[in-house]
């Protein structure tokens, strides 16, 4: 039987990882323990460890991270990652990790797993975000990991060009977009019943991050995200709570102030889980934020995105994600542009560019059926480069 451990610090991961877990706790020939750490276990962010116990796979907790959200506290809370993550594997003694993207406590997981010699399988690699630490995560993730399952043919070749060799390099698109096709929506009434609040159109989804290479006070850019939203006081707004970042309480503050002064309209959930998240993604008019979920998740529902700031920059979009700088003008001009009859009908012939939702099958079956034998040693991969005039 092959053990795989799947390595989860916060709910986007897990939910781009859920349809995975489910397939290889499945297997009769696998078997699957899910390391939940980090915001999972913070009541602050939702608690969150719940939505992974009731997909009733195995479970163990890694306790990885302090009260603090700043530059201290986060390296901190890297250390105690690197050190529970290290215990829990030895442990354990998976023939296999799985870590996606590029958190700062997946980047200890992986040196982790990279000092026990565990083949590590990396997904969502190959992204750029140039607005967020994230991005030195993600490509350092990637030189440790021995397995890539990138979301697009343009990362597979920027996997490639960091010395990966080809061969381990598969691109099946996203995994989280596996809930198009597998996971039940709620109907508006169900929804409506879930959250406790009636959802009159246009209904507003907003996500937003704090910027973690920007210098500047993330709660100036929070409180424009609240004034544009004040433009618009016809509309539903529901909020998700924020990353477990660098700068967390200067963006929490302002949000929960926001949708505590209206909340006959506007409510902020610390988690919303995967199942009502999505069905608000069908639902509502707009996705407005910074979070990777308005680039990857809401075209393929064909809904549009304010996208805002640099904490995407680079990724790729589809023609649905409207870009828009951090000031109240600007915010609001792309909301109405996004809210507009045009704006609507480009979401509605919006294809997603991070494929079309079968990806978790496909990197079962790869984990299952590789070859473990030499798998640890990685020889780069050299790159041709043609000389420009």
């Amino acid at each position: 039987m092959r053990k795989i451990c799947i390595i989860t610090g916060s709910r986007a991961e897990y939910g781009h990882m859920r349809w995975l877990a489910r397939d290889l706790r499945d297997d009769p020939e696998m078997d699957l323990t899910v390391l939940a750490g980090s915001a999972h276990l913070s009541p602050y962010h939702g608690n969150t460890i719940a939505e992974i116990e009731a997909d009733g796979v195995a479970i163990e907790r890694v306790d990885s991270l302090l009260t603090g959200d700043g530059a201290v506290a986060t390296a901190k809370s890297m250390a105690l990652a690197l050190m529970g993550f290290a215990e829990a594997l030895s442990r354990l003694a998976p023939h296999l990790t799985v870590i996606l993207g590029d958190r700062f406590e997946m980047l200890a997981a992986a040196e982790a797993a990279m000092l026990l010699r565990i083949p590590i399988a990396h997904l969502h690699g190959g992204e750029t975000t140039e607005g967020a630490i994230d991005e030195a995560c993600r490509h350092a993730i990637t030189k440790m990991a021995h397995l890539h399952f990138v979301a697009a043919e343009p990362y597979r070749q920027r996997v490639i060009q960091l010395g990966e060799a080809p061969g381990r390099v598969f691109n099946f698109g996203a995994p989280g977009l596996d809930s198009l096709t597998r996971l039940s929506f709620l109907t508006r009434s169900e929804l409506e019943d879930s959250l406790g609040m009636a959802l009159h159109d246009p209904v507003v989804l907003v996500t937003y991050h704090p910027v973690t290479l920007s210098s500047e006070n993330q709660s100036i850019h929070a409180w424009a995200l609240t004034e544009a939203l004040g433009r618009f006081p016809d509309a539903t707004v529901i909020i998700t709570g924020v990353n477990a970042d660098q700068s967390n309480s200067e963006v929490q503050r302002p949000l929960r102030e926001y949708a505590q002064a209206r909340s006959e309209r506007v409510r902020l959930f610390d988690s919303l889980g995967s199942a009502r998240y999505h069905s608000l993604l069908r639902l509502c008019r707009v996705v407005v934020g910074n979070s990777s979920s308005g680039i990857i998740e809401a075209p393929a529902h064909h809904v549009p995105t304010v996208n805002i700031g640099d904490r995407q920059k680079g990724r790729l979009c589809a023609p649905s994600v409207f870009h828009c700088g951090e000031e109240v003008d600007a915010i609001a001009t792309a909301l109405a542009a996004a809210l507009s009859g045009e704006g609507q009908a480009i979401a509605r012939e919006s294809l997603s560019v991070y494929g079309q939702g079968d990806a978790s099958r496909q990197i079962h079956q790869v984990l299952k059926t590789v070859s473990l034998d030499g798998l640890l040693f990685k020889t780069f991969n050299e790159v041709s480069w043609s000389t420009a005039p």
